[in-house]
């Protein structure tokens, strides 16, 4: 897959914006970055997505910026002049997307049929746009409408909100969602960056679904573990579950035979995807112990730990 593509499926989150003048590109692109959003899909719907692409390349290169409603080659071109790194159209328009392909620009048309993504597999493309969202079944027809198509990845927009995200994301094969909630035009008007930012945070708390799972305690050995899991047992009344490294009390309480990471023990976090989680940690500054990763049997990284400590603590995070 494309490395933008990647990226964009990483992130998890696709403002779509819309903007009537260039002048509020930069406070919204730095709203978006601060709230951990570092890309946006730049619609030509107005006169003003050059200059906004023009601007949000030139100030702010961090972020992947891109261009959405592209319905003629002509605007490609403007699009990629101005700095757009991808490229997003409602429908497919196969002028449109041979032109891109055949300029190795990446590039996502709208779907909503197995016709639609039939023609897009023969352009080579793995990854479709599926618009409007809600109004064409929402996750249910992209769950039925996938299953032919093994190696297709969807990015649905429309109707896409806090309140049913994950139900998209939840499903191996939506990349990323398209969404606007986060940067309602009325904000922009009113020059509400920070509600922006905060909306944006929200959103990314949202999909990541970060809570504790459990804590570990290190022991010294197997008996050690044994009498303390019998003692949450007795007084709480944790069932004992016996591992091969450890015994649980409870599912909260998770006893080591002996020492591993940590000076203390470990805590487990749990998110909704540890593949975007690491992505997004990773802009906050965390490092992760490459040795330290599990991986499904499709090679999914699903449980790593962070590097350090928090409080004595190591600290990984799990699939949930």
């Amino acid at each position: 897959m494309n490395d933008v593509l990647v990226r964009l499926g990483k992130i998890g989150i696709v403002p779509v914006i819309a903007l009537d003048d260039a002048k509020d590109a930069l406070p919204l692109g730095k709203a978006l970055l601060a709230g951990g959003i570092a890309c946006a899909e730049v619609t030509f719907r107005t006169a003003a997505a050059e200059e906004v692409i023009r601007t949000l390349t030139r100030e702010l290169p961090e972020m992947l910026t891109g261009a959405g409603t592209v319905l003629t080659t002509e605007q490609v071109d403007r699009a990629v002049a101005a700095g757009a790194k991808f490229i997003v159209s409602p429908g497919l328009n196969p002028k449109v997307v041979e032109y891109c392909v055949n300029k190795g620009i990446p590039v996502t048309p709208g779907c909503s049929t197995p016709s639609d993504v039939e023609i897009a597999l023969e352009y080579g493309l793995e990854v479709v746009k599926f618009f409007p969202a809600e109004a064409s079944g929402g996750i249910a027809m992209i769950k039925a409408m996938s299953a032919p198509y093994g190696g297709v990845k969807f990015m649905p927009t429309g109707g896409i909100n806090a309140g049913n995200i994950n139900n998209y994301l939840s499903f191996n094969k939506v990349l990323a969602c398209g969404g606007s909630w986060m940067v309602d035009k009325k904000l922009i008007a009113a020059g509400n960056f920070d509600e922006i930012t905060r909306l944006s945070r929200e959103a990314v708390e949202t999909i990541l679904g970060f809570e504790v799972a459990h804590v570990g305690v290190n022991l010294d050995s197997e008996s050690d573990a044994a009498n303390t899991a019998d003692c949450f047992a007795k007084l709480f009344g944790f069932a004992r579950k016996d591992g091969n490294s450890s015994i649980f009390a409870g599912s909260g309480v998770e006893l080591m035979k002996s020492k591993y990471l940590g000076t203390m023990g470990h805590i487990a976090i749990r998110t909704n995807s540890v593949e975007r989680a690491m992505y997004h940690l990773e802009q906050r500054g965390a490092k992760f112990n490459a040795d330290s990763a599990k991986k499904d049997e499709k090679g999914n990284i699903k449980a790593i730990y962070l590097e350090g400590e928090f409080g004595g603590f190591a600290v990984h995070v799990v699939q949930k």
